[in-house]
């Protein structure tokens, strides 16, 4: 009989850009060993821009929804993981959940930057993420 699958939410305010990254991250690094969910205390559709660098390393979250964190409350999670304050402030709480953590990456969406730089913030945002999620990984006990 094989083990289940570590089941993961990540929620960010707007289930935008970080929380879509670290969904993928963990999707592709944790592959059949990891359920993961991704959702926002107020969804605002996945960024494009988020889309396009997850491609650039070889991580596909173009068919990723942005999903309310209240439709997610009653499940059972090992691991319901916030990546930005405002998220941690008003994320709802999760009694099913095992282990709660919070680690805020900064908001990569800025309005005031060129193209190439909002593009760089994005890519650096999306690499400080997956160094965090394989970490998280490699530290979970064998299933």
């Amino acid at each position: 009989m094989s083990e289940q699958p570590y089941r993961i939410l990540v929620i960010c305010t707007g289930n935008r850009a970080r929380s879509q990254m670290a969904h993928g991250w963990f999707r592709h690094l944790g592959e059949r060993g990891v359920k993961v969910d991704s959702a926002g205390t107020e969804p605002k559709g996945v960024h494009p821009i988020a889309i396009g660098v997850m491609a650039e390393v070889g991580i596909d979250i173009s068919e990723h929804t942005s999903d309310p964190v209240d439709q997610y409350v009653d499940n059972e999670y090992d691991i319901v993981l916030t990546v930005c304050d405002t998220a941690k402030a008003s994320c709802p709480v999760f009694p099913r959940a095992s282990r709660t953590i919070h680690h805020a990456f900064e908001d990569p969406d800025y309005p005031d930057m060129s193209e190439k730089e909002f593009r760089d913030v994005f890519r650096r945002i999306r690499d400080e993420i997956g160094v965090f999620c394989r970490t998280l990984l490699c530290e979970l006990p064998p299933r």
